[in-house]
């Protein structure tokens, strides 16, 4: 469905300027932005996959994955298609990578109150914007959030974070929390692998940190290019350097879509990474895609709070956002 989109600006000679994301597109007439899902039509910019449904289910919070909102509740999780990057090793490369610009398969239209409505009688939470990239389709995201706030539902973002500090203040009081990725730690790593920039996902993180939304953080660890001792500790101190209670998920690399020759990460590399972070004085960090290291135990005496089995929680011993031993206060939303 065709919309007129949010956030841009109306420029000589029938351009837009587009600033939802840090590409900041300057579009003639007739073209689209970097991500393909955005048009200008004779002046105006359009979003062209408003209420366009690719993919919609119910997943446990865990697989966003968020692990310290709403532990062991359900998320009504929701996409359209395209994304603002070209990862080479996308691993939801089948709708992400898709985009009207090439006239590919669109999705089923799906009004923001119906996805409000399913995601109450499926007795979620919550719901995600997930699976691609929730900037690139920022109005019907918009649209949804503020429905499903006044429905006494949370709104979360699983990003690349590439979003523009306009974009994030819009949608601040409708979104609670977001799983960031920061997929590496140099500017030629995102220029090689997602034709973007490290900096301005540096700074997503920095303003929705500042505003009050609830952050966490993943980093796939691809063998041979982000998993160098520098560049895991460059990643673990700016973490701690915004929070060092902010989870930080070391995910493992398997091999898709364009970047078909690497091998899986080794879980000793992700071990490797783990203690990089504990070093930099991280308190909450797991592993991802690996049967284990998903566990929360509390930052300040250790004890188990939290047992997870894949992304099913089996025990939860938090109580008031403290831990019951040593009530220490536990970060996150509870």
């Amino acid at each position: 469905m065709m919309k007129e989109a949010m956030l841009y600006e109306k420029l000589r000679d029938g351009k837009t300027h587009c600033y939802l994301c840090s590409h900041c597109c300057k579009i003639i007439s007739g073209r689209f932005g970097l991500c393909g899902v955005r048009q200008n039509l004779d002046g105006k910019l359009y979003t062209l996959v408003y209420g366009d449904i690719i993919a919609k289910q119910v997943d446990p919070i865990e697989k966003k994955p968020l692990y310290h909102f709403l532990p062991g509740s359900t998320s009504y999780s929701i996409a359209t298609i395209g994304c603002n990057f070209k990862c080479s090793f996308c691993q939801n490369w089948g709708i992400s990578q898709l985009s009207k610009k090439d006239n590919k398969i669109s999705g089923r239209e799906v009004k923001p109150a119906d996805i409000v409505k399913d995601a109450k009688l499926a007795n979620c939470k919550s719901i995600s914007y997930t699976y691609t990239e929730p900037t690139i389709f920022f109005e019907y995201a918009y649209d949804i959030a503020t429905l499903a706030k006044k429905e006494g539902l949370y709104n979360n973002f699983v990003t690349n974070g590439y979003m523009s500090t306009e974009a994030i203040e819009t949608i601040k009081p409708y979104l609670d929390s977001a799983n960031i990725d920061l997929k590496g730690f140099s500017e030629e790593f995102y220029q090689k692998f997602c034709q973007a920039h490290l900096n301005p996902v540096l700074e997503s993180i920095r303003t929705m940190k500042r505003l009050g939304i609830w952050v966490e953080i993943t980093t796939l660890i691809i063998p041979g290019e982000n998993d160098s001792e520098k560049d895991l500790t460059g990643i673990a101190e700016f973490i701690a350097s915004a929070g060092k209670e902010i989870p930080w998920h070391i995910s493992r690399f398997h091999p898709d879509y364009k970047y078909l020759d690497a091998s899986p990460t080794p879980v000793e590399t992700l071990k490797k990474a783990k203690a990089i972070g504990e070093k930099a004085g991280l308190n909450y960090i797991y592993l991802g895609n690996v049967l284990e290291g998903n566990d929360t135990y509390c930052h300040s005496c250790r004890n188990l709070l939290i047992k997870r089995i894949g992304f099913d929680v089996v025990q939860n011993k938090i109580v008031d956002s403290k831990c019951p031993e040593c009530r220490a206060k536990i970060a996150g939303v509870f």
